[in-house]
């Protein structure tokens, strides 16, 4: 029988879904070259994890898989979720949208998928089939079923058995998770603890929350993110809860970027040397503008759990790894 390992686990989840995650907060005037870049900003990133060892789970919205709209149109789930606020509703933008991946890289990333399929250490996830928001009104637990068996069924086109799921926006829902059990995942992103991360409607969501996250970015507001692996198993399910939003650069908050990395740098720290899991996570897309700012602080995190993985053990794994090692008492 093996020992439970004690040493610190880093793991990152990137939310990948192009304009399909930002359709209803953003215009695609104001947004497009961000979303392009992100057919440049993907292979360096496999690049990078590769060079550094780091393990990571891709979170990708089901509509990227296809080559096509019509091959799209034709794995459309029966039950689709009736969003009160209708520019929520992904589906009805399905007619204008570019008829084949090549000619609409802001819908369609297939190409991509294979690419993080071939690298080692990746693992394609779901960040469900349409963008479903689990917590606005007009969702509910059957359409959000069939919006997964969907995303399923897309991934095993591919060759890709999903294991792993991160919500969108952040609306965990805990009455989705019997479903999730129920077609086989394993593990989930959960909210990081603190009320600043709790779930929310949009609608609910204030001011003053954005604010403090936006200032826990740089201060200790939520305390130390860090999880204990042990306490992450739940009858099956394993939540691996974030920790830090990786903020993309901002110009105009340059000047705190040292506060921004020593954030960060402070929780890697407190993880590896007290044997927790610390969960980075962002969009490829925000790294879209200012891409060069955003890498080199992003090589310079990496820096740092190279350093703690030479002197305290600090292992890298992504979520589907960690809910395997969780379940089977390999960490504690």
């Amino acid at each position: 029988m093996s020992t439970p390992d004690r040493r610190g686990v880093f793991t990152i989840s990137l939310d990948f879904e192009l304009h399909w995650g930002v359709r209803d907060g953003r215009s695609l005037a104001s947004y497009r070259e961000n979303l392009l870049k992100v057919h440049d900003v993907v292979p360096r990133l496999l690049a990078l994890f590769e060079q550094y060892e780091v393990h990571c789970t891709w979170a990708t919205v089901g509509f990227l898989f296809f080559d096509s709209v019509d091959d799209l149109k034709r794995s459309l789930p029966a039950r689709r979720p009736a969003y009160v606020n209708g520019a929520l509703d992904p589906y009805r933008a399905l007619d204008t949208i570019g008829p084949t991946a090549d000619g609409d890289p802001l819908h369609f990333a297939p190409r991509l998928i294979r690419a993080i399929q071939a690298t080692p250490h990746q693992e394609v996830g779901t960040h469900t089939f349409s963008h479903y928001y689990c917590l606005e009104p007009g969702q509910t637990l059957d359409t959000f079923r069939d919006d997964l068996q969907a995303a399923i069924d897309v991934a095993r086109r591919t060759g890709i058995e999903l294991t792993s799921l991160v919500f969108p926006r952040n609306q965990f829902n805990d009455r989705y998770l019997d479903v999730l059990a129920e077609l086989g995942l394993t593990a989930y992103r959960g909210n990081a603890r603190s009320w600043l991360y709790a779930a929310r409607t949009q609608g609910e969501e204030t001011l003053l929350r954005r604010g403090c996250r936006l200032l826990d970015n740089y201060v200790r507001v939520s305390g130390f993110q860090v999880h204990r692996p042990a306490d992450l198993n739940g009858g099956g399910l394993v939540d691996i809860p974030a920790s830090r939003f990786l903020r993309p650069y901002q110009p105009t908050l340059a000047a705190f970027e040292p506060l921004r990395l020593r954030r960060i740098r402070d929780e890697l720290t407190h993880a590896a040397r007290t044997g927790g899991l610390y969960h980075l996570w962002w969009h490829p897309h925000n790294f879209g503008s200012h891409t060069e700012e955003n890498f080199a602080f992003l090589r310079r995190v990496l820096d740092h759990y190279t350093a703690l993985r030479a002197r305290d053990g600090m292992i890298s794994l992504n979520m589907g790894e960690l809910a395997r090692d969780v379940t089977a008492g390999r960490v504690r």
